[in-house]
């Protein structure tokens, strides 16, 4: 009898962020976890804004947070917190929050569906 050894199952990425969400990658958890200890500070959070300006229209903003406002939605991503306001929400919503550690500079990132275009620094957007 012939035996095949059965087909590997195949790789499966982390689920996408829904359209009313936006999700800390682990990198960027964990960044955001390693900030929020240095602080020595557990109530801090990243937090995301859009704002218009920049070179494509809209630009990000991080900052840290202790506050949580009433047209704020935080995203838990177990050892870190998002929080990011409605209006920027509009704007972000399945985007993906990472951290890039790399020779010249580290810094978080956002990947945005919604953007139809952005800077080459990536840290302004454009929506069609």
């Amino acid at each position: 009898m012939d035996h095949a050894a059965p087909a590997p199952a195949p790789a499966t990425a982390a689920p996408a962020a829904s359209a009313r969400e936006v999700r800390l990658s682990p990198a960027a958890a964990r960044r955001v976890a390693e900030i929020v200890a240095q602080e020595g500070n557990p109530a801090l959070m990243l937090r995301l804004t859009v704002s218009g300006g920049g070179c494509s229209g809209f630009q990000y903003g991080f900052s840290l947070d202790t506050a949580v406002h009433k047209d704020d939605r935080v995203f838990d991503a177990g050892i870190a917190r998002l929080v990011v306001d409605e209006t920027s929400l509009e704007l972000l919503g399945g985007a993906e929050v990472d951290y890039e550690d790399g020779l010249m500079a580290s810094h978080f990132t956002v990947r945005n569906p919604n953007a139809t275009s952005s800077c080459g620094c990536g840290s302004s957007f454009s929506v069609g």
